[in-house]
C-alpha cells in the first residue's frame, strides 16, 4: 500500500485508473450495463468491477483473461444480515467468480459498542474468502469493509476501522453510497491515520470528478470506488501526463 505520509507527484492517467473499482450497484441494473461496465473497465484499465452478487458470474466471465478483477458485495447496503448469511453469501459469490469482496459491517452492532461482535462479524467473511481461494487454488479474495461513515461518529470510525484491521480484512471503504453520504476527505485521512500504511483505504461515495478522485488519493485512498469512472478518467485527461501518448508520470 502507498504510504500517505510520502506525497505523490507523479500521477498520471493510467495510474489513477488502476485504482479505479468501475461500480454499478443500483438494483435496476440491467445485463446491458454489466456488460459495457466490464468493456469500459478493460479499455480503461480499471482495478474491479464492482456489481451485485447476481451479475458476478457475468463480470468474471467478461473479465476473465484481463487484470481488471470481479468485485462483488456481501451484506450488502444495511450490513445487518446475519454473520452466516454474509459467510454463505461471500462463498457463493467466490465460487460464481468474484475475486474481491466489499462487505457492510454490521452498524447498529457498532454503535452498541458490540466491537467484538463486529470483529467476528468481519472476520468470518475473511475466514470463507481465504479458505474458500484455497479450496479453489485461486489468488487471495480481498476482503474491504464498509463502515457507512455518513451514520458514524469520529470515534465510531476509528473503532470500526480498527475491528476491520483486527478481523483480518485488507481494506476499510467509506460508504455505500446508500446511506445518504459518501466519501470525504476528512474521512479518508481519518481512516488512513487509523489503519497505517500496511492496510487499504477505498473511498467510495459521490466521487464523479477528477478533482475530488485525486483529493481522494492524496489524502491517503488506494482505491476509488465510482459509477463514474469513465468520466473521471476523461476529466483526467490533459490535467495529467499519460504513458500512452509517451509522457512519462
Amino acid at each position: 500500500m502507498r504510504d500517505p505520509r510520502v506525497p505523490s507527484t507523479s500521477w498520471t492517467v493510467e495510474a489513477v485508473a488502476r485504482t479505479i473499482d468501475h461500480t454499478a450497484l443500483k438494483p435496476e441494473t440491467p445485463r446491458r450495463r454489466i456488460e459495457a461496465l466490464c468493456a469500459e473497465a478493460r479499455e480503461h484499465g480499471f482495478a474491479a468491477v464492482c456489481v451485485n452478487p447476481t451479475w458476478v458470474g457475468l463480470a468474471a466471465h467478461l473479465l476473465h483473461g484481463s487484470p481488471v478483477k470481479a468485485c462483488t458485495v456481501v451484506g450488502f447496503p444495511l450490513g445487518a444480515t446475519l454473520t452466516a448469511v454474509k459467510a454463505l453469501e461471500a462463498r457463493e459469490a467466490i465460487l460464481a467468480g468474484a475475486q474481491e469482496l466489499d462487505m457492510v459491517l454490521n452498524i447498529g452492532r457498532l454503535k452498541d459498542g458490540e466491537d467484538e461482535f463486529v470483529v467476528d462479524d468481519i472476520g468470518a467473511v475473511v475466514a470463507v474468502a481465504r479458505t474458500t481461494a484455497q479450496e479453489l487454488e485461486r489468488d487471495p479474495v480481498l476482503v474491504k469493509v464498509i463502515i457507512e461513515t455518513a451514520l458514524l461518529t469520529d470515534e465510531e470510525k476509528r473503532r470500526a476501522c480498527r475491528a476491520a484491521q483486527q478481523a483480518g480484512a485488507d481494506f476499510v471503504k467509506t460508504s455505500t453510497g446508500f446511506a445518504g453520504g459518501g466519501a470525504t476527505v476528512e474521512d479518508v485521512r481519518l481512516m488512513r491515520e487509523t489503519v497505517g500504511p500496511e492496510m487499504g483505504v477505498k473511498a467510495a461515495g459521490g466521487i464523479r470528478t477528477a478533482a475530488d478522485a485525486l483529493a481522494m488519493l492524496e489524502a491517503g485512498a488506494d482505491r476509488i470506488g465510482a459509477s463514474a469512472g469513465v468520466h473521471i478518467v476523461h476529466d483526467l485527461q490533459g490535467r495529467l501526463p499519460s504513458t500512452r501518448s509517451g509522457d512519462k508520470g
